[in-house]
């Protein structure tokens, strides 16, 4: 599952592909897409509508529009975007088609059938249920000191686990919250209200500087405006994530890997103590 890095990424290479085109036409071609409408009210709400831009909140994408609605969209697992002409074939699991000018359309893809489409009306986006419940964007004001002392004092989760809680961590997918704990030197077992202060303000720099520099390589990527399809960031040199018994590369102990909440947990127990 794309993380806040690469949705973000996604986000932007949209918005330069997309800004000021309107949409002719919108076609659903799998109701549990959209489960909040029909097919028809789906292509009613949609037709002629133009892009004024598409940003990002937590890992949802949204197309702002100029008829007032917002087209909020979740990738899930395998959910993917893409730019096509007129000669090129729709995916085999396409799922939505939206038209645009001079022939080119913008097709989603879901080979396993998870993404998620909601059309709001944009003045009532930030109440909806899918975003008013999560957490401070990481890069927010509202992500402080003050608040990831109080999040982590107020759970007796590990943390680890509570990391991956949107609505306590926006961002922090499984890969970014062991690469944070690692740089923060956090044992991803360890109880959340037992962190300290110093420790609280480690973890937030951490997280910060994992997401920071994940968003700056994928920026890096050069997405191809005709077809967005391999916008995802294939980071080679992850610190702990993914290698299981290889090397640390501050203390030279081998890596582990445990099962946390049915996911794979990769960490030094050297340096997170």
């Amino acid at each position: 599952m794309p993380e806040l890095p690469e949705v973000e990424h996604i986000a932007r290479s949209l918005n330069k592909v997309l800004s000021g085109q309107t949409i002719r036409a919108a076609r659903l071609l799998r109701d549990r897409l959209a489960p909040h409408t029909t097919r028809a009210a789906f292509a009613m709400q949609l037709k002629n509508a133009r892009i004024n831009f598409v940003h990002r909140r937590g890992k949802h994408i949204l197309f702002d529009l100029d008829n007032g609605r917002t087209l909020l969209t979740h990738l899930r697992m395998t959910g993917n975007f893409s730019v096509f002409g007129p000669d090129s074939a729709d995916p085999k699991f396409t799922h939505a088609i939206f038209f645009l000018g001079e022939e080119s359309r913008l097709v989603f893809d879901d080979q396993r059938h998870f993404g998620l489409m909601k059309i709001l009306k944009t003045a009532e986006l930030y109440d909806s249920p899918e975003l008013k419940k999560l957490a401070p964007e990481p890069f927010s004001d509202d992500f402080s000191v003050e608040y990831v002392h109080r999040t982590v004092q107020g759970s007796k989760k590990r943390i680890k686990e509570l990391l991956l809680d949107q609505t306590k961590f926006c961002g922090l997918g499984n890969i970014y919250a062991a690469e944070a704990l690692f740089l923060s030197s956090i044992g991803p077992r360890t109880i959340s209200n037992k962190l300290s202060k110093p420790k609280a303000i480690r973890l937030r720099e951490a997280a910060q500087q994992i997401l920071r520099e994940a968003i700056e390589e994928s920026e890096a990527l050069e997405a191809d405006p005709a077809n967005l399809e391999e916008t995802y960031s294939s980071r080679a040199g992850w610190r702990v994530y993914d290698r299981e018994g290889e090397a640390c590369s501050v203390c030279n102990g081998p890596i582990k890997r445990i099962k946390q909440g049915g996911r794979s947990t990769f960490y030094c127990p050297r340096c997170q103590k």
